[in-house]
């Protein structure tokens, strides 16, 4: 039977709060709201991990859809090890200009340095990584590699799942069979001012405003302000009132959002197709340095 029924908000709300929940016996998980998060202790990523203990984390993953392991001392080489355990390794389209501190460029590493020179930060928005690709990033594992004083630079995320349960009937009804453009353009040349090289354009893709997971059969909303840009069957007025009402829905719903705090030598593990998320920048003129992994899996959003 399907974790869901036709619920409403409060309904589906309590019943992601309460639903029963396995018992886990390789790790510790350590839920940090209701609706989303959680942290993994009892575990060492820098060493073999057993299969056993990578099946608990995919199962804490999928009940909790965000997951942060402290006091993990990885290194680059130990961070994309982990995360080959869950599929391929991104290339992202920005990477080499995103090195970190003037390390070697790596296209399996998106890494980035926010400080008082910058004009903006990675991520200061509501959105999914990458949902430009035709095979969109499932999974993205970060590591802020320098953190800012004063418990700031925290990463909120929203839970997908809830975002498209708490939707009136109707509105589900519309969604059915609908599709989005998500642009590469729009998210890096309109939003950050980068090019693609000479003779290129940034990836475009097509993908379902509502899909059905492959890990857990639940449907999730697959729209975000950074990188959609057009509703495919609406015109553009419909398109984009239909997404303006969407952003401001995932924006708004703090019952099904967390804020994520960083420590040092964490690991923050998520899913990035039942997630949005957003990199709070309230530290200026400090600095936040980030080194991230993320995985494809062969697939795409399917209705």
């Amino acid at each position: 039977m399907s974790f869901y029924r036709d619920f409403n908000d409060k309904d589906a709300i309590a019943d992601w709060n309460t639903g029963e929940r396995r018992p886990y016996q390789t790790i510790t998980v350590t839920r940090l709201a209701p609706t989303i998060g959680a942290e993994i202790s009892g575990i060492d990523l820098s060493a073999p991990i057993a299969d056993e203990q990578l099946e608990e984390i995919r199962r804490a993953l999928d009940e909790n859809l965000a997951l942060i392991f402290r006091d993990q001392n990885l290194t680059t080489a130990q961070h994309k090890a982990f995360a080959r355990r869950f599929g391929n390794l991104h290339r992202h389209e920005l990477a080499a200009n995103t090195a970190v501190a003037g390390a070697t460029p790596d296209p399996e590493i998106l890494g980035w340095k926010t400080g008082k020179e910058s004009r903006f930060t990675a991520g200061d928005g509501w959105h999914a990584d990458v949902s430009c690709d035709e095979f969109p990033i499932w999974g993205s594992q970060l590591r802020v590699t320098k953190t800012p004083g004063f418990g700031a630079g925290d990463t909120a995320f929203a839970n997908m799942y809830l975002a498209y349960d708490s939707l009136s009937a109707p509105i589900k009804a519309l969604l059915d069979g609908l599709t989005a453009i998500h642009d590469g353009g729009h998210a890096w040349t309109a939003g950050y001012g980068a090019k693609p090289e000479a003779g290129k354009v940034y990836p475009s893709a097509e993908h379902p405003v509502a899909p059905v997971h492959p890990r857990t059969g639940r449907r999730y909303l697959y729209v975000n302000s950074a990188f959609t840009t057009r509703i495919v069957q609406l015109t553009q007025d419909e398109s984009d009132s239909l997404l303006a009402l969407l952003f401001r829905h995932i924006e708004k719903a703090l019952a099904f959002q967390v804020r994520i705090h960083w420590t040092e030598n964490a690991l923050l593990f998520w899913d990035n197709w039942a997630t949005q998320h957003h990199a709070v920048w309230d530290y200026y003129p400090e600095e936040r340095w980030g080194e991230r992994a993320s995985i494809v899996i062969g697939d795409r959003p399917r209705a």
